[in-house]
C-alpha cells in the first residue's frame, strides 16, 4: 500500500522555539522511516479565541476548515506540546477546539480525531521536559475528542542544551525514542489507513 501520511504540528510560535526544533526532527524521522510527510505551523492558521456563539452563528472560520482537512487527510499525527502553565499551550488548545467542532453534515462532533492515530512529544527548559504538557494533552485528545493516542511518547529536558548544531538530540538514548515512536506511529498509521480504505 502507500506510504502512510503523516501530519506534524508544533503548537508553539515562539521564535527559536525548541517544540518546533523537536518537530522538525519528527518531520525528518517519519520521512526516514518512508512515511509521506507534511508539517504545518500554526501560524498558517490564525483563528479566534473558540466562541460556541460565534461557531453557530457565523459558522467556522476558514482556517478551522482548513485545519481539519488536514486531519483528515493524513493516517498519523504527531504533535508537539509546549508546557504553559502546567498545561498545554492556549494557542494549540485553542486549534483543538476549533476542529472539533468542524464537521461535515450529518457528522457528529469531534469526529475529525477519529479514524487516525496521534502521538506526542514535548521540549520544555525544564528537566522534565515538559511531562505534564503531554498529560495535559494526552487528556484532552483521548478523552475530550476521542481520539486513539499511542502510548510511546518524547520529552525533552533542558530543551536549549538538547539539540547539536544541526538540530539533532545529542542524547543517544532520546534520539532512539524518537526513532521507535515514529516507526510506532507509521505502523499504527498504516493500519489505520487499512480499516478505513
Amino acid at each position: 500500500m502507500a506510504a502512510p501520511k503523516i501530519l506534524v504540528i508544533a503548537g508553539s510560535l515562539r521564535a527559536g522555539s525548541t517544540n518546533a526544533r523537536l518537530a522538525a526532527l519528527a518531520a525528518k524521522e517519519f520521512a526516514l522511516a518512508e512515511a509521506e510527510v507534511t508539517r504545518i505551523s500554526l501560524a498558517e492558521y490564525p483563528l479566534p479565541l473558540f466562541d460556541a456563539d460565534f461557531a453557530t452563528d457565523a459558522g467556522p472560520p476558514r482556517n478551522a476548515l482548513r485545519l481539519r482537512e488536514m486531519l483528515t487527510t493524513h493516517h498519523g499525527i504527531f504533535i508537539t506540546s509546549p508546557e504553559y502553565s502546567a498545561s498545554v499551550t492556549p494557542l494549540l488548545k485553542n486549534s483543538i477546539d476549533w476542529i472539533s467542532r468542524v464537521r461535515e453534515h450529518g457528522e457528529p462532533y469531534y469526529a475529525a480525531f477519529k479514524g487516525r492515530v496521534f502521538a506526542l512529544g514535548s521540549a520544555s527548559p525544564s528537566s522534565a521536559g515538559g511531562l505534564r504538557s503531554l498529560m495535559a494533552l494526552r487528556q484532552i485528545l483521548e478523552l475530550g475528542c476521542g481520539a486513539l493516542v499511542i502510548p510511546e511518547q518524547i520529552n525533552v529536558g533542558r530543551a536549549e542544551q538538547a539539540f547539536d548544531e544541526m538540530d539533532n538530540l545529542k542524547d543517544e538514548n532520546l534520539a532512539a525514542t524518537l526513532k521507535a515512536l515514529a516507526r510506532r506511529l507509521i505502523d499504527m498509521a498504516r493500519e489505520s489507513a487499512r480499516g478505513t480504505a
